[in-house]
């Protein structure tokens, strides 16, 4: 018998190693921790249409985490398809199975403070910590480092 319990905390497995334990029961846990590894990311960033992936290559390498929206614009034209596409990735994913639920958006919109009735968005951004591990995962699918202003073919 397999027994899958997603989103179960270290806490919560051992207690229940316990329990079986208990009931002369043989039982593994196995935990997969939501987040970014190299391997996610780089079958998150496969997942995505042309346009979604080159708005997050140009907020992983040229933002460096970071990328104006206008910037974007001008390069990309209007923002809905690779942001919608962005959105839609991580939730496939976990329907996939690729990464367990709870794992976070690599990449946000940044609204403006200012004027939070108007939904433009002013950026885009991926946490600092995140950004080295999408680089590399870049690395895997380009065959090199990525630079700034680097199509993909």
């Amino acid at each position: 018998m397999r027994i899958v319990i997603e989103g179960a905390n270290e806490e919560f497995a051992e207690k229940l190693v316990a329990l079986a334990a208990q009931h002369q029961a043989e039982l593994s846990v196995t935990t997969v921790r939501p987040g970014w590894t190299v391997d996610r990311a780089e079958r998150y960033l496969r997942s995505l249409p042309d346009g979604g992936r080159r708005m997050a290559e140009m907020v992983i390498v040229e933002g460096d985490g970071y990328l104006d929206a206008d910037h974007l614009r001008r390069v990309l034209g209007k923002l809905n398809g690779p942001s919608n596409a962005l959105a839609r990735a991580v939730p496939r994913g976990v329907r996939n199975g690729w990464w367990p639920e709870g794992t976070p958006a690599p990449i946000t919109p940044v609204s403006n403070p200012n004027n939070p009735s108007w939904h433009q968005n002013i950026a885009y951004r991926m946490d600092k910590e995140l950004v080295p591990v999408f680089r590399e995962a870049l690395t895997r699918i380009i065959g090199h480092p990525p630079t700034a202003g680097e199509e993909q073919q």
